[in-house]
């Protein structure tokens, strides 16, 4: 034991002779709500949540971890104390000119899915052309600090190949197999007597199997424009188009497009695959016009195809250097939605002060016959920053509907960075 452990020093032993860096954030929160047991009796919780994100820096290799505690002051919460492990990972970068290492519980983003997972992630990347790849095992409920001990049916793998010849072009094609394992239980069923028996449930595995590609393509000020195609291998049938575009007409003046045809995802193997479903295309267009100082106004319409249904949705606002309001209207298939919001923050003394607030209006039904219901919601808030490491934020948030009457919420975060070179 003693020799493994000499031998790991003196292994370890040029990366501490690096220049060495922490940095990271601790935030530590209070939020309180209400919780009703009928229409006379009411519970108030307050619920503390603790992060923190560190990173630990030594030449080209960083240890990361980002973790969460949660719980109630008072009466506790099934679960109770949650103590959850986002990310701990260490990762190499620029190992041999080209390549980047991580190592450990690290996030996952991919064209199609994401998350997290127990694994390793490797990347090639030399002269605008990289190939990469990860496998792991999927996170067990709550981010626990755990591997799964099913690696056969609970595991994520996949890579990416991607060209960057010019600045303005890019394009890759992607690959992931994403399978789930859910845990048996037992439950409480009738047998043919109609006695209650209890009963193994053991659910099958449910997986996702795509490969998709996407292209990039940009003309600096003037037009924009990316791509995606998915293709769901286990249904063998095509899952997504997406087109997104961007047109400068003028300095002030910009239109922009969007498409959407899409497949319900549904996993491999799932009670949900027996319905019938069908997919749905989705066209939007609109416009932004900028008035230099002032605002920049915009508006979008959209209509989407579902079936044998349709519906479309219409959006107009402004944004300037005080805040936004915009007004959206739904019609069709979807329900029909009328809401206004508005939201405003501005920042004094140099950052010290930063008081925020936004109010909601909205009214909404399934249906053109249906019964109206309003929503009416506020938020007001004040984040303070007496030092450039330190601030505290203060946050009132109301909601009200038939189903939530009066609601009010409160939310107190103090955060704290630190960076230092040792």
């Amino acid at each position: 034991m003693k020799k493994n452990i000499f031998c790991f020093i003196i292994l370890f032993l040029p990366l501490i002779t690096y220049s060495q860096n922490l940095n990271g954030r601790f935030s530590s929160s209070l939020y309180t709500f209400e919780r009703f047991d009928n229409n006379s009796s009411s519970e108030t919780f307050i619920r503390t949540f603790q992060s923190l994100n560190l990173n630990f820096n030594v030449g080209n290799f960083s240890l990361r971890t980002r973790t969460g505690m949660e719980a109630n002051l008072g009466k506790s919460l099934d679960q109770d104390v949650r103590f959850r492990f986002y990310n701990l990972y260490l990762e190499g970068r620029d190992l041999l000119g080209a390549v980047t290492l991580k190592l450990g519980r690290q996030p996952l983003f991919t064209p199609v899915a994401g998350g997290l997972f127990d694994g390793v992630n490797l990347k090639i990347n030399y002269s605008g052309i990289s190939l990469s790849g990860f496998y792991g095992g999927n996170v067990p409920a709550y981010q626990k600090l755990e591997l799964t001990d099913d690696w056969a049916n609970n595991y994520v793998m996949g890579g990416r190949f991607e060209v960057n010849p010019f600045d303005f072009l890019k394009f890759g094609v992607s690959y992931i197999d994403k399978n789930y394992k859910q845990e048996d239980y037992n439950s409480l069923r009738l047998n043919s007597d109609l006695d209650p028996v209890t009963v193994l449930i053991q659910s099958k595995s449910n997986q996702y199997k795509y490969v998709s590609g996407d292209i990039w393509f940009e003309l600096p000020e003037i037009f924009e424009v990316s791509s995606r195609y998915e293709y769901d291998l286990n249904i063998k049938t095509t899952s997504r188009i997406e087109v997104d575009g961007r047109f400068q007409l003028t300095n002030n003046i910009g239109l922009n497009g969007y498409y959407n045809y899409r497949e319900p995802q549904i996993r491999y193997n799932s009670i949900f695959s027996v319905f019938n479903f069908g997919n749905s295309q989705e066209i939007e267009g609109g416009f932004d016009y900028r008035i230099p100082k002032v605002a920049t106004f915009f508006g979008k319409y959209g209509y989407v195809k579902y079936k044998d249904e349709n519906s479309s949705r219409i959006t107009v606002g402004a944004t300037t250097e005080y805040g936004s309001i915009s007004y959206r209207k739904n019609l069709g298939y979807a329900g029909e939605l009328d809401g206004v919001s508005l939201y405003t923050a501005r920042t004094f003394l140099d950052g010290f002060l930063t008081p925020s607030a936004g109010i909601s209006y909205t009214t909404y039904k399934l249906s053109k016959d249906s019964e109206s219901n309003k929503i009416i919601s506020f938020l007001g808030g004040i984040n303070v920053r007496p030092w450039r490491t330190w601030s505290f934020d203060l946050q009132g948030q109301y909601f009200n509907n038939k189903i939530y009457k009066n609601d009010f919420r409160v939310l107190f975060k103090v955060n704290h960075l630190f960076n230092t070179n040792f």
